[in-house]
């Protein structure tokens, strides 16, 4: 991703919000266990890391495959359907991993150069779920209202999508939806969204540098209904945003990648020890808008695009 130090200007004006009594949220919340990743399951995430990157090139390479590198580390993929145009409506795409074996579907993240894109991580009101897209839904659970609205743009036009591809490809019953930064929150949003339409299949939530997306309601229904991993780099401030103290929090699934490269899974919901997100990175001066783009993947930068890709 080309322009982490665009994110941090549009987001400098909450900076007195997201920032407020760090050390005071921090007490209020137990510390909780950790535990080291071990190569292969560091590797095991590479592909995904690729399918994000991915959601940041135009509907027309996505649908055609033709995206450079990050097409290119999963060349077997078939592309089903693509949309959105970058600053309305964020860039989306699904298709087939026969590698995977899965459906995947992929969400743009939030490319800064798009200003009507950046106002959505910028909001940060909650609102309840459309009933009519999350039935059974708590009525208590809560969203930012900016994701819940981009969301609510292609969720049936995904949803038709990934039944296309499910019917396509019967021996498979694995749907895993990834994203990016803004991406990550569509993503947790369709992995809400999809099974309650979808029966038969189980899904998976891939998210890198994602930001806080609803209250602690909607964190318990999500720890309690979905898979769900959520990859911090560094002193990525992102996903400390919105702060706690306007009611937001982070479900479990964390994990975080050290200044050493080593990654740790944090265990439980926001979770305050030095060696996940809360605990390292307590407001966004303590942050670096750079560790928002990777590397999430060993040597690899994964979440980046070229010019050519984007325009």
């Amino acid at each position: 991703m080309k322009t982490a130090s665009s994110l941090l200007q549009t987001i400098a004006f909450v900076a007195t919000l997201v920032s407020a009594a760090p050390t005071l949220e921090t007490s209020l919340f137990a510390r909780q266990a950790i535990s080291t990743l071990s190569t292969a399951q560091i590797a095991s995430f590479k592909p995904f890391s690729f399918f994000a990157s991915a959601a940041y090139c135009q509907p027309a390479r996505t649908l055609a495959w033709s995206c450079g590198a990050n097409c290119n580390a999963n060349a077997d993929f078939i592309p089903t359907a693509s949309g959105g145009d970058g600053s309305s409506t964020q860039f989306w795409y699904v298709g087939f991993s026969p590698s995977q074996n899965s459906v995947i579907v992929a969400h743009q993240g939030t490319d800064t150069s798009k200003i009507q894109a950046l106002l959505t991580d910028a909001e940060a009101v909650r609102g309840k779920l459309d009933a009519s897209l999350f039935p059974g839904v708590p009525s208590a659970v809560t969203v930012h209202d900016g994701f819940r609205n981009e969301h609510a743009k292609t969720a049936p036009t995904i949803l038709a999508a990934v039944q296309r591809t499910l019917s396509a490809h019967p021996a498979s019953k694995r749907v895993t939806v990834v994203g990016h930064s803004l991406g990550a929150a569509l993503a947790l949003l369709d992995g809400v969204y999809l099974p309650l339409h979808i029966s038969g299949v189980t899904f998976r939530t891939i998210g890198y540098g994602m930001p806080r997306v609803g209250n602690q309601d909607f964190a318990n229904y999500v720890d309690s209904h979905i898979s769900l991993t959520h990859i911090n780099n560094r002193e990525d401030f992102v996903p400390i945003l919105p702060g706690r103290f306007l009611g937001y929090s982070h479900p479990a699934g964390e994990v975080h990648i050290q200044d050493s490269g080593a990654w740790t899974s944090c265990s439980g919901q926001d979770n305050t020890n030095s060696a996940c997100t809360v605990g390292d990175v307590g407001n966004i001066f303590e942050g670096h808008a750079g560790d928002h783009s990777g590397p999430y993947d060993g040597e690899i930068s994964a979440i980046s695009v070229s010019d050519d890709q984007l325009d």
